[in-house]
């Protein structure tokens, strides 16, 4: 079957995605790119906050006008949509032929077989496929990846205990789940011996790696297993909550060559009273002293951050406290959503909720303030000498765009090198910085 697949939402359900993918290419299913040309459509769904829920609405009723006309066999729902509304989905959209729950996409192969099958029965069977939600799905090690191949991320748990006011993670992807180190690893050599040569480590909060399978905290030990990766150049650590963050995982950091000086720490807020209120484990004092001790262990790290702001009960004063941080701590990174009340979380039920046009003016003076931090210290870099992984070539000019240490993918800046020598994509090159252009930096080879 000719398969087109639609993966939307975060880095950790393009994990799922790619494992669907492997799994079918497996099965011997073709993927195209092409919606007319598709016999069968799945879309792995988001539903974090109100706009990533609209899109992936959007996605799914202009896939179900294709099924009206006849061409499209199947149509396949599958993720945290899925997982919330399941209900919902099949009785408002019967053009959808499956919806398959978050712990459940292993079953993928088998539930294309039963929506295309003749019996009815067997149809009715996988139309609603959903396991316990603190199930984890045991699969394949080999995955299809989508990222161009020359980075790749590594999903280490799933779920989440932490239990935020404003968070609907742990209803719709259950408690915290660590994956075995041994399944990690083999996992990880497949990807290093696929071409993968920048890991990017990624859960609900990578610092608890372990606690619940080891007993205590193994994130540092996983890192330095994973460092002996032959193939692998970089290793990264995203989605780092601050309070959990410990001198053993600092000193790795440190020690090991192939972890980049890199962090992303999700603060959301610094005023103590908003920090309470969101459920959140830090104080505005716990947050400096975390954020000076990375500084001062590791005196080239880049922090990224995000923020959210207009949270129910925000005062002018608190945005003002959270202002002052930003501008105190000048994180290399940052990213500011708006609060959206999640229906089912206790922070949509809570008194004093902002207007929108609060928190979308708040939103613009941090992201205005942040701006000009970074725009600064991209001036400071000029001079500097930096090695950057190619990700591909500009269009008709003598320069390619790729990213440093202190750059994620498709969240953070990139910078583009002058030099008419050919360069691959994956390709690591030392790159002197010579300027910078808003948020990007621009370099020559060296």
């Amino acid at each position: 079957m000719n398969i087109l697949f639609i993966s939307l939402g975060c880095d950790k359900n393009l994990v799922d995605s790619e494992v669907m993918l492997g799994i079918l290419a497996k099965d011997g299913h073709q993927m195209v790119d092409d919606e007319t040309m598709a016999d069968v459509i799945i879309i792995n769904t988001c539903c974090f906050i109100h706009d990533a829920k609209e899109e992936s609405i959007q996605n799914i009723l202009e896939m179900a006008e294709l099924k009206k006309t006849g061409r499209l066999k199947a149509l396949i729902v599958t993720g945290c949509l899925a997982q919330r509304y399941k209900e919902e989905i099949i009785q408002e959209i019967p053009e959808v032929d499956a919806v398959l729950g978050t712990t459940s996409y292993e079953e993928i192969a088998h539930v294309i077989d039963g929506v295309l099958s003749d019996s009815p029965m067997e149809r009715g069977d996988v139309r609603l496929t959903m396991k316990d939600v603190d199930y984890l799905p045991v699969t394949d090690t080999h995955r299809m990846v989508t990222t161009g191949g020359h980075f790749a991320y590594l999903k280490i748990a799933e779920g989440c205990d932490k239990h935020c006011t404003y968070c609907i993670i742990p209803k719709v992807r259950g408690d915290f789940r660590s994956v075995p180190m041994e399944h990690l690893l083999e996992e990880a050599q497949n990807l290093a011996d696929g071409g993968v040569k920048e890991l990017i480590l990624v859960a609900q909060e990578t610092t608890m790696y372990g606690t619940d399978l080891y007993g205590k905290k193994r994130l540092p030990q996983l890192l330095r297993a994973l460092c002996k990766i032959s193939g692998l150049r970089w290793i990264r650590i995203l989605y780092c909550y601050p309070e959990e963050i410990t001198d053993e995982l600092i000193q790795v950091i440190k020690e090991e060559p192939k972890i980049c000086h890199y962090l992303d720490l999700p603060i959301q807020h610094a005023s103590d009273g908003i920090l309470k209120r969101m459920g959140r484990r830090t104080s505005r004092a716990q947050l400096i002293e975390t954020i000076e001790k990375l500084r001062r262990e590791i005196p080239d790290i880049a922090l990224r951050t995000t923020l959210i702001t207009g949270f129910p009960g925000e005062t002018q004063e608190q945005h003002e406290e959270l202002m002052d941080f930003v501008d105190q701590m000048e994180f290399d990174r940052l990213g500011v959503f708006t609060y959206s009340p999640e229906e089912d979380t206790p922070a949509a039920s809570m008194p004093d909720q902002i207007p929108e046009e609060v928190k979308e003016e708040r939103q613009a003076e941090l992201m205005e303030l942040q701006q000009d931090i970074v725009f600064d210290q991209a001036e400071d870099r000029i001079g500097e000498e930096l090695l950057v992984m190619i990700e591909g070539k500009v269009a008709d000019e003598n320069a390619y765009v790729g990213r440093t240490y202190r750059d994620a993918p498709n969240v953070d800046g990139l910078i583009f090198v002058n030099t008419s020598e050919e360069l691959m994509s994956g390709d690591f090159a030392k790159v002197k910085v010579t300027g910078s252009a808003d948020y990007d930096l621009i370099g020559e080879l060296l």
